[in-house]
């Protein structure tokens, strides 16, 4: 049974992509002038969704590093916590330079 379910989503999968190669004889006379505007969207997206993960594992690090050494150390935990925080907003600002980057070049 397992073994008909994912051919039978394999099969789902070649049809709705059929789909969207049938639709494309009409969409290629209006993109002619710019064939490369699709993949320059999805590399932007890709390199975004990239940078985010980045952030986002990066901002956990920090996190837990911070939460394990005002654990250790609870009479720093205050110039931890102000460590932290610039950290998190250096990182943040990091992914938001990339959603600038992605905006400028799409």
């Amino acid at each position: 049974m397992r073994k008909l379910n994912l051919l039978f989503m394999v099969i789902v999968g070649v049809l709705f992509s059929a789909m969207t190669v049938l639709a494309q004889a009409q969409a290629a006379a209006d993109h002619a002038a710019d064939s490369g505007a699709g993949l320059k969207a999805i590399a932007a997206g890709v390199g975004f969704a990239i940078a985010v993960f980045g952030g986002a594992l990066g901002q956990s690090r920090i996190g837990a590093a911070a939460c394990e050494g005002a654990a250790r150390n609870p009479g720093a935990a205050a110039k931890i916590q102000t460590m932290m925080i610039l950290g998190l907003a250096l990182i943040e600002s990091l992914v938001l330079f990339a959603l600038l980057v992605v905006f400028a070049k799409v």
